[in-house]
């Protein structure tokens, strides 16, 4: 079976004769690979390795580590050479670089993402960081919202949700530092005393001891204290003057303490009493 050869090499206008040696190496190196030669394959791709870098690099923003890319590039690479036809009439590079650019879109889709966000949101997220790179370097300050929306033909808020969906991208293990080593680990910063626990446990001993209270006398002090009404607006509230609201909270307040101490006296006498 007769081999298939790339189309010849000819000296487009404005390329150089050092540009059109160039695309007849390539074009011959392609012709000896499509033939099963062996050493044609490994030339192309060291050949191509520096284009796989620099496509690799337009996403070392990304928050991914730059080896990783270069070598999720490296094997795209690999691919466009095995793959590549000749006798469909374009340029290796025509295939490659769209072949390298989707292998690297698929590993940050598939590979990268803790929480996955629907796939267009990947795909803007990912334009979105190329794009800060870029501009960091253009403006040397960090871009506006506005500015990054520009950039990718996108409005703000689809903006706003690429740079909200980029927080799923990373990922901190709990034994790992956020600063130098001598820091604590992430897990030993996370706990706190959460006063809920405190509030939650004084609301199950006042509602034990409003219980003991006739409901008029639990209704007062509810809007007294929780409520934050006055003895007025109480007793215009319940119909009843405002001396006997005072009476009411008066009497219904030593009634609680009793029975407060009561039940702390009774605590203090369970623990103290001797086991067995």
């Amino acid at each position: 079976m007769t081999p298939v050869s790339a189309p010849p090499a000819r000296l487009a206008q404005g390329q150089t004769p050092s540009a059109l040696a160039r695309q007849r190496g390539d074009a011959a190196l392609l012709a000896r690979r499509a033939a099963g030669d062996p050493r044609a394959r490994e030339e192309l791709i060291e050949r191509f390795l520096p284009l796989a870098r620099s496509i690799a690099r337009r996403y070392e923003h990304s928050g991914e580590p730059l080896e990783d890319l270069v070598q999720v590039a490296s094997m795209a690479l690999v691919k466009a050479v095995d793959r590549y036809d000749a006798s469909r009439g374009h340029a290796f590079s025509s295939y490659a670089v769209p072949t390298i650019a989707g292998e690297l879109k698929r590993h940050f889709r598939d590979r990268s993402w803790t929480v996955r966000p629907p796939r267009d949101l990947q795909e803007l997220t990912i334009k979105v960081e190329r794009a800060s790179g870029e501009l960091w370097q253009q403006l040397d300050r960090a871009p506006t919202v506005a500015e990054l929306a520009q950039a990718v033909g996108r409005d703000e808020e689809q903006v706003l949700d690429a740079l909200h969906a980029r927080m799923a991208r990373g990922r901190l293990s709990l034994d790992g530092h956020t600063g130098d080593e001598d820091q604590p680990a992430l897990q030993d910063r996370l706990g706190s005393v959460d006063a809920g626990f405190a509030q939650a446990e004084s609301r199950a001993t006042l509602d034990a001891l409003l219980a003991t209270i006739a409901p008029r006398d639990c209704e007062v002090i509810r809007l007294r204290f929780e409520e934050d009404m006055t003895q007025a607006e109480i007793g215009e509230l319940l119909g009843v003057s405002q001396m006997q609201i005072s009476r009411i909270m008066r009497q219904t307040l030593q009634q609680l303490r009793h029975v407060a101490d009561q039940q702390q006296r009774i605590i203090e006498q369970r623990h103290s009493a001797p086991l067995g």
